[in-house]
C-alpha cells in the first residue's frame, strides 16, 4: 500500500513523519533522504519522548519550522506498539500536527540475503538463526504495518531506487537539476580531485605556441577564434555537449546532488577556458545554471609546462 506525494501542507502545522519498519529494510536509508530534502531527521527516537518533543513552543507553533521525521524500530527504547499506535491517535488529533505514518517492509528472504553480505546480528535473533529472528520482529511490528499510512516495499529496491521513491513522496519541490560547476584546469599542475567528468582538450591547437596569444587565455577573443578554427573543435564541442545534456537529467533522476564537469588542457589557461566558458554558455540556453571556475587561469605562461610544440 502506497499513497501519493506528502506534499507541503497549505497551513502553518508542523508536518511530523513516524517512519518505522523491519530491520534492514532502508530506515536509515529513507531519513538520509529525508534530511537531505530539509526534514530535521532523528533515528532512535525515544518514542516516550515524542510528546515532549513536539510540544507547542511559547507563543504558538512556529510556521517556519523544518519539517521533522522520526525513526523508530524494535531497537528504539520504550518500543510497544500498542503504546506507540494509541499516542500516533492522540497526535493525530492536535490541530498543530499534520502527522504522516510510513512503514518499510521487505521480504524474509531478501532481509536473509541482506544480513547474510553484511554479517550484521539481527537485533531480535538472540542466539536464534536470522531467520527467526526476521519472523519474531515481523509479528511485534505487523499492528504497525497496519496502521500505517505508507508502505513501501523495499524486497526489490536498490538503495537508490529506494532514495528515488522516498523523494517522489516527500520532496516539497524536487529540483530540475544537480548543482552544476564547470571547471577548467591544467593537466600539468594536476587533476581536479573531484570532478565527476572530464575532458581533455589537449588534441586541439595550442595557442600558447602562437606568439601574439600566449599571454592572452581562453576568455580573449583572438584566443577563442584561434580555438574554433581547428576543425576538430566543433564536432567534439558538440558531441560533449549532447552527453551532457543527456547526462544531467539522469543524474537529477538518481538524486545527484552535485556535478562537476572539468575540461582540462595542458597549462590550464587557453583551450579548456575557452571550451569551459563555451560549454556553460550552451547548457544556460538549455536551461541549467552552471558555475564556472578556471582554476590555472592566473598561472603564468611557461614553455616548460607546455611541453613540446607540435
Amino acid at each position: 500500500m502506497e499513497t501519493p506525494p506528502i506534499l507541503e501542507s497549505d497551513d502553518s502545522r508542523l508536518r511530523l513523519l513516524l517512519v518505522t519498519g523491519l530491520s534492514g529494510a532502508g530506515k536509515s536509508t529513507a531519513l538520509d533522504v529525508l534530511e537531505d530534502l530539509g526534514w530535521e531527521a532523528i533515528d532512535n527516537f525515544p518514542v516516550r519522548l515524542l510528546e515532549r518533543l513536539v510540544a507547542e513552543p511559547d507563543g504558538g507553533m512556529d510556521a517556519a519550522r523544518a519539517p521533522l521525521a522520526i525513526g523508530f524500530d524494535s531497537r528504539t527504547r520504550g518500543f510497544v506498539p500498542g503504546e506507540i499506535i494509541a499516542l500516533v491517535k492522540d497526535l493525530t488529533l492536535r490541530p498543530d500536527i499534520a502527522l504522516t505514518f510510513m512503514f518499510l517492509d521487505c521480504a524474509g528472504g531478501e532481509l536473509e540475503r541482506r544480513y547474510n553480505e553484511t554479517r550484521r546480528r539481527h537485533p531480535m535473533a538472540q542466539g536464534r538463526t536470522v531467520r527467526d529472528g526476521i519472523a519474531a520482529e515481523r509479528e511485534l511490528l505487523e499492528p504497525l504495518r497496519r496502521w500505517a499510512e505508507i508502505v513501501v516495499d523495499t524486497t526489490a529496491l536498490s538503495a537508490n531506487e529506494l532514495q528515488g521513491r522516498v523523494r517522489e513522496l516527500f520532496a516539497q519541490e524536487l529540483p530540475a537539476t544537480p548543482t552544476l560547476t564547470v571547471s577548467s584546469f591544467g593537466f600539468a599542475r594536476g587533476m581536479p580531485p573531484l570532478a565527476d567528468l572530464v575532458f581533455d582538450m589537449r588534441f586541439l591547437d595550442n595557442p600558447h605556441w602562437v606568439e601574439e596569444l600566449r599571454e592572452l587565455t581562453g576568455q580573449d577573443d583572438a584566443v577563442g577564434q584561434h580555438i574554433e578554427r581547428d576543425p576538430a573543435f566543433r564536432p567534439a564541442f558538440e558531441q560533449m555537449r549532447e552527453l551532457l545534456l543527456t547526462l544531467l537529467p539522469r543524474y537529477a533522476a538518481q538524486g545527484k546532488a552535485y556535478v562537476h564537469v572539468a575540461f582540462g588542457c595542458t597549462g590550464g589557461r587557453h583551450r579548456s577556458v575557452f571550451t569551459a566558458e563555451a560549454m556553460a554558455q550552451d547548457l544556460r540556453e538549455a536551461g541549467f545554471s552552471p558555475t564556472v571556475r578556471h582554476r590555472n587561469l592566473g598561472s603564468r605562461a611557461a614553455d616548460e609546462i607546455e611541453g613540446t610544440r607540435r
